[in-house]
Formats: structure tokens, sequence, C-alpha cells
């Protein structure tokens, strides 16, 4: 495979990220990837969302992953909203890619990442498929848990809010959580299919908001729960082998 390093700008924003293009010749149905809210510093010996984007280029998908405002090698501050501009910036360059064939772009997203995933694939008629990986319906588990300075103090702490002077409106930062919350759009998917995965023991994002999510989607749908599992979706090989099965029959036939 080939992979490429890609760039773009959004709010004046260097925004960093990854293509894996197949070694076969012709058109590839897309993947693009999203991250979640990083916990801490990445761990040294994490290969991390790379690891995962060889795997689904191996299977014949033209695989994106970037890092969102705040993370990574990107620039800016998390900011969930901020987050949709990138994914929205993400899908309009996997679309000028000729390698790409534009009817068949999926996003798979996790926790954080898929909240993003589903607004923005509510709103994006280019999106043909979407997975949901420990996809909070709501964010009132991350903003209940302590106040609103502790929170910002500690995404400041390890590194996804940059700033002094960030956010310049708290409220306005918060109310993005809640705007973008996928109970809210996860019935606005215009029929596209849907998977949701979900640990069984997921420690960050109950598994009743799985439940939730799944019951108010419409069809095409399809939830999968992982015995035992927990939120670290991407480290369980049972999960991604439910999400490749499920793209493969989709979006591969």
């Amino acid at each position: 495979m080939e992979r490429r390093e890609v760039r773009f700008d959004v709010d004046q924003i260097d925004i960093r990220g990854e293509v894996y293009i197949p070694k076969d010749k012709g058109a590839f149905p897309a993947l693009c990837i999203c991250h979640g809210i990083p916990a801490g510093p990445p761990h040294p010996g994490d290969r991390g969302y790379p690891l995962l984007a060889e795997r689904f280029c191996s299977a014949g998908f033209m695989t994106m992953i970037f890092n969102f405002r705040g993370t990574g090698a990107s620039r800016g501050n998390l900011d969930i909203l901020g987050w949709c501009r990138d994914l929205k910036a993400a899908i309009n360059y996997l679309c000028t890619c000729p390698e790409v064939d534009k009817t068949r772009l999926s996003l798979l997203g996790f926790s954080g990442g898929a909240a993003a995933s589903a607004y923005v694939a509510s709103h994006e008629p280019r999106v043909t498929s979407i997975a949901l990986c420990a996809c909070p319906a709501r964010f009132g588990f991350l903003t209940e848990r302590q106040d609103a300075t502790s929170l910002i103090d500690h995404f400041r702490h390890i590194g996804v809010i940059r700033d002094k002077d960030f956010p310049q409106s708290v409220d306005e930062w918060l109310n993005g959580f809640e705007h973008i919350s996928p109970i809210e759009w996860v019935d606005k998917l215009a029929s596209i299919p849907l998977l949701i995965v979900h640990g069984e023991q997921d420690e960050v994002v109950p598994l009743s908001h799985a439940w939730s999510l799944y019951e108010k989607a419409g069809e095409p749908k399809k939830i999968v729960i992982i015995p035992g599992g927990r939120h670290k979706l991407r480290l369980d090989e049972r999960a991604m082998d439910a999400v490749s099965g499920w793209l493969n029959e989709g979006q591969l036939t």
C-alpha cells in the first residue's frame, strides 16, 4: 500500500493526517477513521490509528486518518464543533482524490469522534455508511462529572487545550457538546446503513447509550455488543472484526 501525508486548513488551523491507498489500480471505497477525545498523552508503545488504517487499507479501502484540532500534530484546541468542521474538510479532501469511488464513502468513529461522525453524517449526503464505536448518546456524563473549570484544566494538562485564552466563552464551548449529541441526530442519517458497536463493560460510556441510539435510529441499522468489551474498541479484535465484516458486506460488494 501507499501512505501519503496530508494537511488541510480549517478555520486557519493546520490539520494533519494520512491516507493509505491500496496497491491495486482503480477507484476504491473510502473510509475515514475518526479518533476519540484523548484520555491522556499518547502511549509510546501504542501504534494507534495507523495500525487500524493499514488493516482497512489491506481490505480494499482507501483509508484516511487525521488528528482533530487540539490533538497530535494538528494545531488548535479541542472544540467539538470545530471537530465537526475538521471532519467535513477531511471528507472534502477524500472527494478530491482520483483513487476514491465517491459513491462509497464510510465513516468509522470512536467515542467523541463517533459523536462528531454522527453529526456530520446527518448533514452530509456524500457519506454512504457509518459505524459508531463506543459512541455517547449525550455528553452529559462528561460535563456533569466535574465543573467546567476542572474539565478545561484537565484538557489543558493533557495538551488538547493549548492556548491560555481558550475557550473565550466556556458556555459556548460546553453548548457545542450538547448541540452535537448523537441522540439528537441519529434518526436524521438519511437511511444510510448504521452500525453501532459497544463494549458490554465500557467504563467511560455506559452500554445504555448504545441502546438509546439504536432504538432511535432508523433502518437499516445493526448493533453489536462485545461481551466484556471495554471502551477502547479499536484494540478489541472482536469489535474490529465486526466492523470489517459489516463494511466489506456493504461497501466492497
